[in-house]
């Protein structure tokens, strides 16, 4: 076994942690109606990603977008950069069982890259890819909402390596593993294509409010 893979497995196996553990599961949101069952506060941001962090830098960085669309494009960082800006302020939920509230983000919104390039009747799935390999899947439709982003800022600062920078996808109303870091290739489909942790026994739906963390 390989570092990598001690890695991925002991990640795993954090998250698993309490998985049929009634005990761990109660809601330890303290009464704060913003903090999704299981889920308890933190005021810095801690870094998960699967144990290679990619430097990706700005002139080399470019983001694929295809399948079922009318118009793949491929945008370079100049390109992202002339889209229009972007503000969401959103809580961010880790199923770790760590939430974040009030985080401010600047980027490109979902909603204009689907004007952009246009997706056919067929399309209702989507599927991410990261500089590191890194996959997720969500329904087009959850994706296609109005605090839906593809971020490269965080509190006013350019998004960091750790943290997924250049880009990453910020999607506040599911578990933030649904939001890959380092972005580089969105895929619309006709059929859903389960990610990384998703084959590997986490929800396809990953909705925090509803403490759905597992398959």
């Amino acid at each position: 076994m390989d570092m990598n893979e001690k890695i991925v497995k002991a990640k795993q196996a954090l998250a698993f942690r309490g998985r049929g553990d009634s005990a761990r599961e109660v809601d330890m949101s303290f009464g704060d109606e913003r903090v999704p069952p299981g889920q308890h506060l933190v005021n810095n941001w801690p870094v998960l990603d699967l144990g290679h962090k990619p430097e990706v830098l700005l002139e080399e960085w470019s983001l694929k977008i295809d399948g079922f669309i009318t118009h793949p494009v491929t945008w370079k960082w100049e390109d992202f950069q002339a889209q229009p800006l972007f503000k969401s302020h959103s809580d961010f939920h880790c199923v770790t069982s760590w939430t974040r509230l009030d985080n401010d983000w600047e980027g490109v919104s979902f909603k204009r890259l689907l004007e952009v390039v246009q997706p056919l009747s067929s399309a209702k799935f989507v599927l991410f890819e990261a500089y590191d390999d890194y996959t997720t899947n969500l329904p087009l439709e959850v994706c296609d909402d109005d605090d839906v982003l593809l971020a490269h800022k965080w509190n006013g600062q350019p998004l960091s390596k750790e943290h997924g920078g250049p880009v990453r996808m910020i999607i506040p109303k599911r578990y933030a593993w649904k939001g890959a870091k380092w972005v580089r290739k969105i895929t619309f489909s006709d059929r859903d294509q389960k990610g990384f942790w998703e084959v590997r026994g986490y929800s396809n739906t990953a909705l925090p409010w509803e403490n759905d963390r597992y398959g």
